[in-house]
């Protein structure tokens, strides 16, 4: 007796939620600790080396300031303290959305191609944020010292 072959279920809606759950607690996780960890009381994190080596902002400096910020709904303290956190939390957002209700729906997680020249276009933006949050005219971008 052959048995035919039958088309396969879809997971059930737990095991298709658990990689963007999983990936939520990730981020959760250390979120709430920066939340109550202030980074703007000095000595609970460490310096920036660029910033400590050079002077200058880094990219990245004002970050835990910005994601503290945002964790308790200051919006303009976020900004002030790193526009470009602010806008990939915004991105990254959008993003675990779009996964969660693909996953939710049943659907194919979304792909996310992003070729040489956004890549080269993200990596002046930064370029030039750095450089003018490190200029006269942009010291609304700098996050304030600790």
């Amino acid at each position: 007796m052959n048995a035919v072959p039958t088309a396969s279920a879809p997971p059930p809606v737990l095991r298709r939620l658990s990689p963007p759950l999983t990936a939520l607690a990730a981020v959760a996780v250390p979120t709430a600790y920066v939340a109550l960890v202030d980074p703007n009381v000095p000595g609970h994190y460490p310096d920036c080396p660029f910033l400590t080596a050079t002077g200058w902002w880094c990219p990245g400096c004002g970050g835990l300031r910005c994601v503290h910020a945002l964790a308790r709904g200051d919006l303009t303290g976020a900004l002030h303290d790193n526009a470009v956190v602010v806008l990939l939390a915004g991105v990254l957002g959008v993003l675990w959305l779009r996964w969660g209700w693909a996953a939710l729906t049943g659907g194919p997680p979304p792909r996310i191609t992003v070729g040489a020249r956004r890549w080269v276009l993200i990596a002046l933006l930064v370029l030039v944020f750095t450089v003018v949050r490190n200029s006269p005219v942009g010291t609304g971008l700098a996050p304030p010292l600790v």
